[in-house]
């Protein structure tokens, strides 16, 4: 006997929150492919569709958290995290490492959260703030997906959030590493995996809706 069909919950369930995840100055930079970072051939293109997806969110009334990675200089935070395959990143001594302010048009009062393992939620206010924001939805952007993107969605699941990812707003390590962590995001969720066209679809729909005018 099959499994009954299961249907995909709505893109937005709730109050929404998008979280811009890793999203920095060097972010903007060219990287050069190499063997240990593959990356994605167009990760520019897919860097630069999150402004877009901000101010939407923005234009929709929909609060935005910016996260960025820094470690201390003398890396005493940087736990167990080189022992794999990464090399010595995000110091707090280097220019790439900052906000990307101008990019994403970051503002005073955004809410902003510095990071020192992957997940968003380990060791931050990320959770405080979210149940500030009476939070149900999260729409993740930035990268990478098998990494900060993947371990933060895991969490947010495991916190019982309806978690999005915009596919063509995800930069990644490898095209493989991108696609195992989508299955496996989708795995825990059904509709997990979005658009950008969809999301800012669903941003406009979410939007409130303009007052009234006089005859």
């Amino acid at each position: 006997m099959s499994e009954p069909q299961k249907e995909p919950r709505p893109l937005i369930v709730g109050r929404p929150v998008l979280l811009v995840i890793d999203v920095q100055k060097g972010s903007y930079s060219e990287w050069a492919p190499s063997e240990r970072l593959p990356l994605l051939p167009d990760r520019m293109e897919r860097t630069h569709r999150i402004r877009p997806l901000v101010d939407a969110a923005r234009a929709a009334n929909i609060p935005v958290i910016f996260f960025k990675e820094e470690h201390r200089a003398d890396m005493v935070d940087f736990g167990r995290e080189l022992d794999g395959t990464e090399n010595v990143h995000c110091l707090e001594t280097s220019p790439s490492t900052e906000f990307a302010y101008e990019e994403l048009d970051i503002r005073q009062h955004d809410y902003r959260i510095t990071k020192r393992r992957y997940s968003c939620f380990f060791g931050t206010e990320l959770e405080i703030l979210l149940k500030g924001l009476k939070a149900e939805t999260l729409i993740l952007v930035g990268g990478f997906t098998d990494v900060c993107i993947h371990y933060t969605y895991v969490d947010a699941h495991q916190h019982d959030y309806h978690c999005r990812v915009v596919e063509d707003c995800l930069v990644a390590s490898s095209p493989p590493a991108h696609e195992a962590s989508l299955k496996a995001m989708e795995y825990l969720q059904m509709g997990a995996v979005r658009s950008m066209a969809e999301v800012m679809d669903a941003f406009a729909a979410h939007a409130p809706a303009a007052p009234a005018t006089g005859a």
